[in-house]
């Protein structure tokens, strides 16, 4: 926890996951802390952690995607990115909870590069396990309840480059 204390003077890099060893990943990935603000599905193991990386990778290539290993202070922390959505694209953070201190740091950094990007809005699926935040409210156009595999979740539809 004492962490989160100096998150100002941290180092926050965004690395191509084709330069993360999975292995660094699969403890993060199967944190139950963080598993319980994910949709429900198993636990990682080798094979399936290497097709979930292969998939980001892959997503990274899309044109209006971009998918990163976070690391903070050289140590993983989980990932991030823009990927594709029903409705266009989504903001996805994902970090181990030791580091949930820096999510908006990381969630600034994803709004920069939407819109580098070119995107004119992003969504950001938060499920219901998470309360709804004020700040997310204010910068929003639109905020509803949406389902996904059975899940709820409160969308927030955020403009970019405004």
């Amino acid at each position: 926890m004492a962490r989160k204390k100096y998150q100002g003077m941290s180092e926050v890099e965004f690395l191509s996951f084709k330069q993360v060893n999975p292995d660094d990943f699969m403890a993060i990935v199967n944190e139950d802390s963080l598993r319980t603000h994910l949709i429900d599905h198993p636990y990682f193991d080798s094979a399936s952690l290497q097709a979930w990386m292969d998939e980001k990778i892959n997503i990274d290539s899309i044109q209006g995607c971009r998918i990163r290993a976070v690391f903070i202070d050289g140590e993983l922390a989980g990932w991030c990115g823009i990927q594709p959505d029903d409705n266009g694209f989504e903001l996805a953070i994902v970090i181990s909870q030791e580091f949930w201190g820096f999510g908006i740091s990381i969630f600034k950094s994803l709004i920069g590069w939407a819109n580098e990007i070119g995107h004119k809005e992003v969504l950001f699926h938060l499920l219901d396990s998470r309360p709804e935040y004020k700040s997310l409210n204010k910068i929003s156009s639109k905020v509803h309840k949406t389902e996904q595999l059975g899940r709820c979740f409160t969308t927030y539809y955020i403009p970019v480059g405004k």
